[in-house]
């Protein structure tokens, strides 16, 4: 797996993350596009879309990105309708929660 470049590791290490409160038994972050570097927001998305893996979120087909024990995604828009990044530990991954049975019912749209 090809690892963030130095530019988006910097970039991610210094932005503020967002808790997301609506989801406080799922623990995980975000960043929003408009406010924050939107050509490295960009560059991020195109990242982890490229270098990262299939997998699922409920019914969903998410493509996941892994580094440093965090995991990094995005609801699968297109790269211009995306407005997003989450990321959370790896012990919150659905995958990890799935395994755990730990998972809580959720609407996916």
């Amino acid at each position: 797996m090809e690892k963030f470049p130095e530019e988006i590791k910097q970039f991610i290490e210094n932005i503020i993350w967002t808790f997301a409160k609506t989801m406080p038994d799922w623990p995980h972050e975000y960043i929003v596009k408009e406010k924050v570097d939107n050509a490295l927001f960009i560059e991020t998305v195109m990242h982890i879309r490229k270098y990262g893996y299939q997998g699922w979120f409920y019914e969903k087909p998410i493509t996941y990105f892994k580094e440093d024990a965090l995991i990094y995604w995005t609801m699968g828009n297109p790269v211009d309708e995306t407005i997003i990044i989450n990321r959370t530990k790896e012990d919150n991954s659905y995958e990890n929660r799935l395994k755990q049975g730990t998972l809580t019912f959720i609407k996916v749209k």
